[in-house]
């Protein structure tokens, strides 16, 4: 990557485990280049062949840093081979530790397992955050939102649910509450001071598509009007600039979700909320 190439880039996590210490060796890394967002792949329970071809698939879609930490002979060198193929940066994460370790220990310790997750504060946070994403999906428990640190306002199909468990996984507490014009949002949202509070919206054009498969989906009778109501495109446009209406009232950041992946969107939200807090520190 040039140092001209832009603040986002892919990179992949592929473990045979959780993944969590990778993550957490990446955002350590990170810390040195704050001029740059990642884009996290996070690829777990590598441990089958048709695990590693689904990994291999996803390079090939979105190429970019692959740090991995495989113990599998044949699955790494399976792997290492399709980066130097495609040109793929990559690296093993444990080798040079556990070389440096067999050294001086005077040992000939292999990677021939995966290591068990260390069920330490980060992960019990991590499981603290995915509950609070499930127990406020959807615009459920309202109440609590002041313990959100993320909260997601979007249309409907603007995958306001998978961002959330995303950034959950992450260890942000998300919550996501649907947009509808006409319909009134939690009135404690608009107090609210220390969550960052993003809207998602998409294209009218791709929004009526995925509405309109949804309802085939569902088996929705288009007969009884539900496409007209749901996936009309000018309704749709309303919907759309009503929301961004509202969050330009509030200064609440707006993405547009269209053609992004959730990873993507989410790497905004991450840089966003590093923004809004920093922010906050300053402020108090």
């Amino acid at each position: 990557m040039s140092n001209s190439a832009s603040r986002y880039f892919h990179v992949h996590l592929v473990s045979d485990s959780t993944g969590e210490g990778l993550r957490q060796l990446l955002d350590k890394a990170l810390l040195f280049f704050p001029g740059h967002s990642p884009i996290v792949h996070m690829h777990t329970l590598v441990r089958a062949p048709q695990d590693l071809a689904a990994v291999l698939e996803r390079l090939e879609e979105e190429p970019g840093l692959v740090v991995h930490a495989l113990s599998a002979p044949a699955q790494r060198k399976r792997l290492e081979a399709f980066c130097q193929e495609q040109g793929l940066p990559h690296m093993a994460a444990l080798d040079a530790l556990v070389e440096m370790l067999s050294a001086y220990l005077n040992t000939h310790e292999k990677l021939v397992r995966s290591p068990r997750p260390a069920l330490d504060e980060h992960y019990f946070a991590r499981m603290r955050a995915l509950d609070y994403a499930m127990m406020h999906d959807d615009g459920q428990n309202a109440e609590t939102l002041d313990e959100a640190d993320i909260i997601l306002i979007g249309l409907s199909r603007t995958s306001k649910t998978p961002t959330s468990i995303y950034l959950a996984n992450q260890g942000y507490r998300t919550a996501n509450i649907p947009f509808v014009a006409g319909q009134e949002l939690p009135e404690r949202l608009f107090r609210l001071k220390r969550p960052l509070i993003v809207g998602l919206v998409a294209s009218t054009q791709t929004l009526s598509g995925i509405r309109r498969n949804r309802l085939a989906d569902i088996g929705a009778d288009a007969r009884a009007g539900a496409v007209d109501a749901y996936a009309d495109r000018q309704d749709i446009a309303r919907e759309v600039q009503a929301l961004k209406k509202l969050c330009a009232r509030y200064d609440w950041p707006v993405i547009d979700v269209t053609r992004r992946a959730v990873e993507e969107t989410a790497a905004m939200i991450v840089n966003l909320y590093r923004q809004h807090h920093e922010k906050l520190e300053k402020e108090t």
